[in-house]
Order: C-alpha cells, then sequence, then structure tokens
C-alpha cells in the first residue's frame, strides 16, 4: 500500500496537515507530514543558509532513512519545487508526484522564474535589516483571507504556524538530470477558488513527461486546500492511491 509524503510549502510547517493526515491514515496507510528545515519543530535551525537544496535533502533523506517505498510525494505551493527536486534524485522510489497548488519548474528554474511574484518579496528581503528573511504574506481582506483561509479560528491557527522564509528558498534553481523521473505519473491538484494577490499559476502541458496525458483535479476553495477542504483532499489522494 503507497506511503504518503504530504511536504507543506513556503512558512507553513508540517502541523498545516492535521486534518488530512487522520483521513489517509484511517484508509490504511502510512503518512508522513514532516517539517522543512526553519518551521515547526526545526524552527531553531532557520538561518540564512538554509534553501530549496536544503530542503530537498529533508525530503530524501526521510525518504533514504526510513526505506521508504511506493511513495505518494505530495508538494503545495513552494514545495512544488522541493519535491521536484528531490524525485529527480529518488524516482525510483515515489509511485505519483503530486503538485498541489504548486510550483511546477523545469530544469535550472528557481521559485522566481516559477511565481514571478516572488520577484518581489526577494527584492524586499534583500533590503531590509536582516538581508535574508521573507515574512509570511499578510492576510487580505474576505474573501481572500490568509492563503485563502477565512474562518477567523482557522486564520488564527494558521498564523499561529507561519514563520519567515529564507530567500535562499526562492533563489536556488532547481537541477534537474535523470532521465527516470519522467516515468513517475503525475497529478496536479488546482485550488481554484480565491487566491492571494499576485498569485499566477503556469498552465499544465497536455501530456505528461512519461507521455500520457495530464492529470488535473480541481478544489473550489482558496490556496490551503488542507485546512479549507481536507476531506475532499484527502479523497483525491486516496484516488491517486488506489
Amino acid at each position: 500500500m503507497p506511503t504518503f509524503l504530504l511536504v507543506h510549502g513556503a512558512w507553513h510547517s508540517g502541523q498545516c496537515w492535521e486534518r488530512v493526515v487522520p483521513l489517509l491514515e484511517a484508509a490504511g496507510h502510512r503518512v508522513f507530514a514532516p517539517s522543512l528545515t526553519g518551521y515547526g519543530d526545526k524552527a531553531h535551525l532557520l538561518g540564512p543558509e538554509v534553501g530549496l537544496d536544503t530542503h530537498a535533502d529533508d525530503v530524501v533523506a526521510l525518504i533514504t532513512e526510513e526505506d521508504l517505498t511506493d511513495v505518494v510525494l505530495v508538494g503545495h505551493s513552494y514545495a512544488g519545487l522541493v519535491v521536484t527536486s528531490a524525485a529527480d534524485r529518488i524516482p525510483e522510489r515515489l509511485a505519483h508526484l503530486v503538485y498541489l497548488d504548486a510550483m511546477v519548474p523545469e530544469d535550472g528554474e528557481s521559485a522566481a522564474d516559477v511565481q514571478p511574484m516572488t520577484r518581489h518579496l526577494i527584492e524586499l528581503a534583500e533590503a531590509s535589516e536582516s538581508g535574508w528573511r521573507v515574512p509570511p504574506m499578510p492576510e487580505q481582506p474576505a474573501p481572500l483571507g490568509l492563503f485563502g483561509v477565512t474562518d477567523p479560528d482557522d486564520v488564527a491557527w494558521l498564523r499561529g504556524m507561519l514563520s519567515d522564509q529564507p530567500v535562499r528558498c526562492l533563489q536556488q534553481r532547481v537541477r534537474l538530470d535523470n532521465p527516470a523521473l519522467n516515468a513517475v505519473p503525475r497529478t496536479h491538484i488546482h485550488n481554484v477558488g480565491n487566491q492571494p494577490a499576485g498569485i499566477t499559476r503556469r498552465p499544465v502541458a497536455p501530456v505528461q513527461p512519461n507521455g500520457t496525458p495530464a492529470r488535473i483535479r480541481e478544489l473550489p476553495t482558496g490556496h490551503d486546500s488542507m485546512i479549507t477542504m481536507p476531506d475532499a483532499l484527502a479523497g483525491l489522494l486516496l484516488t491517486l492511491a488506489g
């Protein structure tokens, strides 16, 4: 039975998957939802040296140390870069690659290439006192909310787990040189509700790298669907593991 590895996006921590994990476990799957270096229980490791490569290392280390195979690797938002980088190193351990409202890079691209609005965030960080901290995006008036979360209790819960993102995460480039990665099936889950201002989504190529038609699913909610629609998201993920 496939194992799920859920990778959170920028500013978040593994805690954001709290509502999805038990639904996948109830269906009999092992589930991992770690916090990447600099977030959650690893917040003390946050520093200017932390970058995309650090986070890809986190994912690869967990998979290899736990000796995981048949993994459904899910990356949310910025973590689309992370899971792609990790997948290039260990494609033989993966059953499926899932991009959840995520950045989908090509070889040599950074977050600034995939999501142009991050260039502004990089400029702000470099001009700040720290020179490297990128603070979380602010809450916006309804119906946008905080990463698409609008319920006051949920907003408070989400805000409590957010922390700064090192600018290096947005600057480092993905390096893809393993042809075996192309054989890993992919699914794109788009959250098509209200999105934070400035967020754009690249069109998905009609054909996957493995030659099969692109698989795109949609959820009628904002960016953080693991918080606003956990049941629907878990249901979609389970169909990929069936």
